[in-house]
């Protein structure tokens, strides 16, 4: 169930290259944390590439995913080039006082 909501997350049709980069990112990130814990890890990614395979070509930010998903399927393992995004400060207490 989560995964057809994260592929359906992720497919919002053309979007830059860097902006479903890091869509693409988070929703690797939500899909891998909703994997059950015994799962087999190489199981649900490649089930989970069937299921985003036929967005690939509409979507780049599925297109995306796979990628990531294939790279994580790469033998040997290696770190995957994920980054959360960066924090940004939104005003805090002054912005509160400020809409008073």
């Amino acid at each position: 169930m989560l995964l057809e909501r994260t592929i359906h997350q992720l497919d919002i049709g053309p979007i830059p290259a860097e902006q479903a980069r890091k869509m693409a990112e988070m929703g690797y990130v939500q899909w891998l944390g909703a994997l059950p814990g015994r799962a087999s890890y190489h199981a649900e990614a490649r089930r989970a590439l069937l299921a985003a395979r036929p967005f690939e070509e509409t979507s780049p930010a599925v297109a995306a995913f796979c990628q990531l998903l294939n790279a994580s399927l790469s033998l040997p393992p290696r770190p995957l080039p994920i980054a959360m995004p960066a924090r940004k400060r939104r005003g805090g207490a002054q912005a509160r006082r400020m809409s008073l």
